[in-house]
């Protein structure tokens, strides 16, 4: 699959309280009137990120996204494994809910941070509401140090996810540095999951030390995932399987070429499909310093 490079879709930053630096980690929803939400963290004069969205309509010459002025999930209570902030990972709509399934930071002493995977719901897609003021994916003997980003898909009848899981913290020239990989779930419900360890996407080479956000689109027999991965900063990546856990990388088929806003930095990751046709959400330079730019799958003949 080749891809035509557009540009900045939603440049940051953007002109609301929550939404001072940053625009990162990108979701698309196709709505039934033809237009789509897209939905994004921020981060507000703390630094902490929000969960927002705005709409557009992606076949426009020109397409402006329409910023909903409030977020629709902010960062938890003091103490919460939310409160330092809320980034966007997947929305899924299973019988009329709208399952929001984020990471949650929380700062540390011994490490920067602390992630880990949250749920919120909703019945309109506007008002969320926590399922429980504790993580869906808690640290525990198979995941012992950080859960972050899931993707979730109800397939076949039931629920998996593909999510991010941390190996250790080393000092890397005086810094905790973390490394993480894509590990995998299920779940009968969407909110309690079962955990094996199961690996899916691992380093593939002794620089790299971060696989992160996971985006896994299932075309037929075959799973496709894009994500991000990181040795001296991060760039996409791309890997397919049969069955959605054992995966080939192939990540040089995945080549946007970059502008000035993503000549150092491709990261994040996110396709959907709107009028037979995919697109690629990606962030650039400094995590979504420069805002959200997008690609269009080019046909092949």
């Amino acid at each position: 699959m080749q891809w035509e490079q557009r540009g900045l879709l939603l440049p940051a930053p953007l002109p609301v309280a929550w939404a001072r630096s940053h625009a990162a980690l990108p979701h698309a929803t196709p709505l039934p009137d033809g237009r789509v939400r897209l939905h994004f963290s921020a981060r507000d004069d703390l630094g902490r990120s929000h969960i927002g969205f705005g709409e557009l309509d992606p076949s426009a010459e020109r397409p402006e996204v329409a910023l909903h002025p409030q977020p629709i999930l902010d960062p938890g209570p003091r103490g919460a494994f939310d409160d330092s902030g809320v980034t966007t990972s997947c929305l899924v709509e299973r019988d009329g809910v709208h399952y929001l399934y984020y990471t949650g930071w929380s700062l540390g002493r011994t490490v920067p941070f602390y992630l880990y995977v949250g749920l919120a719901l909703s019945d309109d897609g506007e008002r969320f509401e926590r399922v429980s003021s504790a993580p869906i994916l808690e640290r525990s003997d198979v995941d012992p140090l950080l859960t972050a980003s899931p993707w979730v898909l109800f397939d076949e009848g039931r629920w998996r996810m593909w999510y991010v899981s941390a190996t250790d913290w080393q000092l890397v020239a005086g810094e905790a540095r973390h490394s993480y990989h894509v590990r995998y779930a299920e779940s009968d419900d969407g909110i309690e999951w079962r955990r094996e360890g199961v690996v899916c996407i691992d380093f593939a080479d002794a620089d790299e030390h971060a696989i992160s956000r996971p985006c896994v689109v299932r075309d037929g027999d075959v799973y496709r995932m894009w994500f991000s991965a990181r040795g001296a900063s991060y760039r996409l990546g791309y890997a397919e399987s049969r069955d959605g856990i054992d995966w080939v990388r192939n990540d040089d088929a995945l080549d946007l070429g970059s502008g000035d806003w993503d000549s150092e930095m491709q990261a994040y990751p996110s396709v959907f499909d709107h009028e037979a046709r995919r697109y690629l959400l990606y962030n650039g330079n400094g995590y979504g310093r420069t805002g959200i730019g997008w690609a269009a799958a080019i046909a092949s003949a």
